[in-house]
């Protein structure tokens, strides 16, 4: 297992291609075209202002590149998902969500017996602090999970000191493992705050996916044994959400570590971000739509609407932004939901009647077929969850879970990285020019 990947990219080569920029008043700029590894070049901008006296204008950073980075490679027109360059079909194919952690941030699959001591590692560390139940029943028992989880993160800096140097390398590596281990534990405890049940502790015997599905689930009362199925499907399901690039979470995660900020405040800075209803709240919106579709029988008439331009609905879980082809987690997933949904039984539950049509419909219908309308991963994510038990405010609580073994990777590489600057991004000033004040009094 590599502790540090050399990158192929980030600097112009001695001979490389340079763009022109000339602007109206006569000065022309080269600019370098960096290429990377794969993906588009990119026009090196830095010098720009420096050069020019201009900045470039790119509301949401849509075309630009915020850094470069070797973790996650996307292609959204031919739907490739890879990590360190192992295709994501692989990945959650043949490996555990830990080897996957350890592929994000070390840049190699783990040997057996890496594996064997990161396994261990990370399990020894899934228990919290017990002072953090008391921050716990300081939040309303109707608070949204997500809300308490910004907070508990975040004050996990006031709990572990000894992980808060960010210029020391083992510190790095130890905070990078609190956070992947105890994410699940606070996850779950956030669930049973919220329904009144006691918290459930972590037992070190089971596998990672098994002990958070037991803590979500187990009482003192009963005992949980997830069964085999479910115990794959959540695997799959935070392999697949493990990392997706420079998001807006990351991106959020990396402009606070920019700062300086501490690991736990940062992933706090990414949780809020993930939070928006644009963002990770995709797979809890499938539900609602299929809580107001209500009925199979009622179908037709929502594709109808889905089809009017005028009628303001979509279909909610189908076409991505980024991917203009089938979303490649979505493939992985389908075959995890069909497994799920035959041992839980469709009929049992309607709205998993009514996603499985909608699928069919979407699959087969050249409305959708034409325009790349496909089930996407919050499609299916939203149905597993469902078939699981899990109530759908815990949907987002769950992504980010998996997403903070990204957000880590993200972070340690953004660190690591000796070109780093603080995140400090430029404007379009719009508003009034300098104008003089009036005194109050003579104000009309």
């Amino acid at each position: 297992m590599s502790g540090n990947t050399t990158k192929a990219a980030g600097k112009p080569a001695a001979n490389a291609q340079v763009a022109k920029l000339t602007l109206p008043d006569g000065k022309s700029v080269d600019l370098p075209i960096i290429k990377g590894t794969e993906a588009p070049d990119v026009v090196d901008v830095t010098s720009l202002y420096k050069n020019a006296g201009v900045f470039t204008y790119d509301p949401g950073f849509l075309s630009t590149a915020s850094c470069d980075s070797s973790i996650t490679y996307i292609d959204g027109d031919k739907g490739i998902l890879r990590h360190r360059g192992y295709s994501i079909e692989e990945l959650a194919a043949n490996c555990d969500y830990l080897e996957v952690c350890s592929l994000l941030l070390h840049g190699e699959l783990p040997t057996k017996e890496e594996f064997k001591k990161y396994k261990h590692d990370i399990t020894y560390h899934t228990m919290v602090h017990e002072q953090l139940q008391f921050l716990y029943r300081g939040f309303p028992r109707r608070s949204h999970p997500m809300a308490i989880l910004v907070g508990a993160v975040a004050s996990l800096s006031a709990f572990y000191h000894d992980s808060l140097d960010i210029k020391d390398a083992a510190q790095r590596e130890l905070a990078a493992t609190r956070m992947i281990a105890k994410m699940p534990t606070l996850t779950a405890m956030a669930y049973k705050y919220s329904v009144g049940q006691p918290f459930v502790y972590p037992q070190n015997a089971m596998g990672f996916a098994e002990n958070f599905l037991h803590m979500m689930f187990a009482t003192p009362c009963e005992a949980y044994k997830p069964s085999p199925a479910m115990i794959r499907a959540m695997n799959k399901l935070m392999i697949l959400h493990a990392d997706h690039e420079q998001n807006a979470s990351t991106s959020t995660v990396r402009l606070a570590s920019s700062s300086g900020a501490n690991p736990f405040a940062c992933v706090g800075a990414g949780i809020s971000c993930l939070w928006g209803p644009a963002h990770g709240g995709a797979n809890e919106e499938v539900l609602l739509m299929l809580q107001e579709i209500g009925d199979v029988k009622r179908i037709p008439e929502f594709i109808k609407k889905a089809k009017d331009k005028d009628s303001g609905f979509r279909l909610m879980g189908f076409g991505h932004r980024v991917y203009k082809n089938m979303d490649p987690r979505a493939g992985v997933l389908k075959k995890s939901c069909d497994e799920v949904l035959e041992e839980v039984g469709v009929k049992n539950e309607p709205l998993l009647a009514i996603a499985k049509e909608l699928e069919r419909i979407a699959l087969q219908d050249d409305y959708f077929v034409q325009r790349k309308l496909f089930p996407n991963v919050d499609f299916y994510s939203g149905i597993i969850y469902r078939a699981m038990g899990i109530p759908t405010i815990m949907f987002t609580p769950l992504f980010a879970m998996a997403r903070t073994a990204g957000w880590v990777a993200q972070w340690k590489e953004m660190i690591e990285d000796p070109k780093q600057k603080i995140g400090r991004p430029r404007q379009l000033y719009t508003g009034e020019t300098a104008r003089k004040l009036v005194p109050l009094d003579k104000r009309k």
